[in-house]
C-alpha cells in the first residue's frame, strides 16, 4: 500500500493500491488490479494510465479525457476506487513500468502513483552463444520474464508448433545433432494459445566420426558441430511462416 500526503488540505492521506510485478507471453492479456483511495473533499475529474513518466497524462496509454484511446489498453475502473488496467495483445514495447495519475477540481490533490506496476513480456533466453560445440555438449533454454517467477508446472515448451514432453522454465538439450534443430517457443499452459517470439535453434555438422564397427554403414557420429541461436520472428504471420523457413537444412 501506497500513502500519499497532501499539502494544505485537510489533514486526511490519499491512498494507492498497486499489484504486484505482472508478467505475461507476447499476444497474451494482463489484468493490472488497481485501487485508490481519493480525499473526500475533492472531485475526481481525470484518470489515466502512462508509460514510464507520468507527470500530467501526456503521453499516456489510456486518458479518461480523450477519444482516441489505444484499444489494446482498456480501462476498467472509475473515478471513485478502482483503477484497473487491462492490457490485450501484450506486446515487447509493454515490457515497461505503468503508471496511474488521477487529477482533482483542486490541483494540488492530484497525484501519480509514482512506483507503478512492473509488466514483463516472456522471452527466451539462451545458456549459451553461438559457436562450435563438441559432441556430447549441450545447450538450455530458458523460458523467462525480467522480474517475475514463474512455477515449475506453467511452462510448457514447443519444437515447430508440436508441444514436447518437457516443462519448466528450463528447457535442457543434451547430445545435439541436427534432431534438435527448429523453431522452440514457449507458453504457459493455462493459455497455450499464446506463446513467446520463436528461438531459432540451427544445428550444422562439421565433421563427423570414421564408421564404427558397432554402427550401421550408413551412419556417421558428429564430432564437431556449429550451433546457431537466435529470436526469429516478431509476428504472428512470420510464425505461422516459419516451417517454410525452416531453420534446420543440414540433417545428420
Amino acid at each position: 500500500m501506497l500513502w500519499f500526503r497532501i499539502k494544505k488540505l485537510e489533514d486526511i492521506s490519499v491512498s494507492l493500491n498497486y499489484p504486484d510485478p505482472v508478467c505475461g507471453v507476447k499476444g497474451s492479456t494482463v489484468l493490472l488490479p488497481c485501487s485508490f483511495t481519493p480525499l473526500k473533499s475533492v472531485k475526481i475529474i481525470r484518470v489515466g494510465w502512462c508509460h514510464e513518466i507520468c507527470f500530467s497524462l501526456t503521453p499516456s496509454v489510456y486518458d479518461s479525457k480523450s477519444n482516441i484511446n489505444n484499444p489494446r489498453y482498456r480501462y476498467l475502473g472509475d473515478k471513485k476506487r478502482n483503477c484497473t488496467l487491462q492490457i490485450s495483445d501484450l506486446q515487447k514495447e509493454d515490457d515497461a513500468t505503468f503508471r496511474f495519475r488521477m487529477e482533482a477540481d483542486d490541483s494540488r490533490a492530484s497525484f501519480t502513483g509514482q512506483s507503478g506496476v512492473r509488466v514483463s513480456v516472456m522471452k527466451i533466453r539462451s545458456s549459451r552463444d553461438d559457436g562450435e560445440f563438441k559432441r556430447g555438449e549441450a545447450v538450455t533454454l530458458n523460458c523467462s520474464a525480467a522480474i517475475c517467477t514463474i512455477h515449475q508446472l506453467e511452462v510448457t515448451w514447443f519444437r515447430d508448433g508440436h508441444a514436447l514432453s518437457e516443462t519448466g522454465p528450463a528447457l535442457h538439450l543434451s547430445y545435439l545433432t541436427a534432431k534438435h534443430c527448429g523453431n522452440y517457443t514457449c507458453g504457459l499452459k493455462k493459455n497455450k494459445r499464446t506463446l513467446s517470439v520463436p528461438y531459432s535453434l540451427h544445428v550444422e555438422v562439421l565433421s563427423s566420426e570414421v564408421f564404427s564397427a558397432d554402427k550401421q554403414k550408413n551412419e556417421r557420429d558428429p564430432l564437431l558441430i556449429r550451433v546457431t541461436l537466435h529470436p526469429r520472428y516478431d509476428t504472428h504471420r512470420d510464425i505461422v511462416a516459419s516451417e517454410r523457413r525452416h531453420p534446420c537444412l543440414i540433417e545428420v
